[in-house]
């Protein structure tokens, strides 16, 4: 079972209820039971462990308080999975812990824009079906900080096809790695309510949910 958590304390993405009906089309397809809320008081020890993964979706701001906080740490360390999709990155800043897990904190974005997706692993459930050079369009975060000694980087942007990057030539824009004890997975992509009409996306995106989750497919 799958936990879609997109609670918003700061700005809200129009494209949240998209992306719930999104991720329970592709789990329905995958036969996996998936629940969506906003209620931060699901986060207990007993109703966590129901879940294979948490799937924060654009989350944004302070959401949990701290025994919430507490009982997602020992969820992870038990095994259980995180998915961080887009504005998971603009979310709990003072929470150290849910800043290593994420990968990196948002720091700012320029205009939604056209721009080109470098596949860097080809070979992840993630990214296997993607072009190697990916055309697409979104809002593009530069983050706080370059996230590639602390996770597996899967995609990178290529900050010359669009304006507004600051990261130089790696800016990294999905990765995942494994985090004491259980798995995590982010994508930056997703602020768009087009993003989930997109097959590839969608693709991509239910690769990194079955990568956290442990799913066979």
């Amino acid at each position: 079972m799958l936990l879609i958590f997109s609670k918003t304390a700061g700005y809200r993405h129009a494209s949240i209820e998209n992306g719930i009906d999104a991720i329970h089309k592709l789990a329905a397809v995958h036969h996996v039971e998936v629940q969506a809320t906003e209620d931060s008081s699901v986060f207990t020890d007993e109703n966590l462990a129901r879940y294979q993964a948490v799937i924060f979706l654009s989350t944004t701001g302070n959401i949990l308080d701290d025994a919430q906080k507490a009982a997602f740490e020992r969820y992870i360390r038990a095994g259980g999975g995180f998915v961080g999709v887009h504005a998971a990155s603009d979310t709990e800043y003072s929470w150290t812990w849910y800043g290593q897990l994420v990968g990196s904190f948002f720091k700012n974005h320029p205009a939604i824009s056209q721009a080109t997706v470098r596949v860097e692993d080809g070979q992840n459930r993630s990214t296997s079906m993607l072009p190697k050079k990916w055309e697409r369009t979104d809002e593009w975060y530069n983050y706080r900080e370059n996230p590639r000694n602390r996770v597996h980087v899967l995609l990178t942007l290529d900050e010359s096809t669009y304006k507004g990057g600051e990261m130089g030539t790696d800016h990294p824009v999905s990765w995942y790695h494994e985090f004491e004890g259980g798995r995590a997975w982010y994508t930056g992509m997703g602020h768009t309510a087009e993003s989930f009409a997109e097959p590839l996306f969608l693709a991509h995106l239910w690769g990194g949910i079955s990568y956290a989750a442990k799913l066979e497919s």
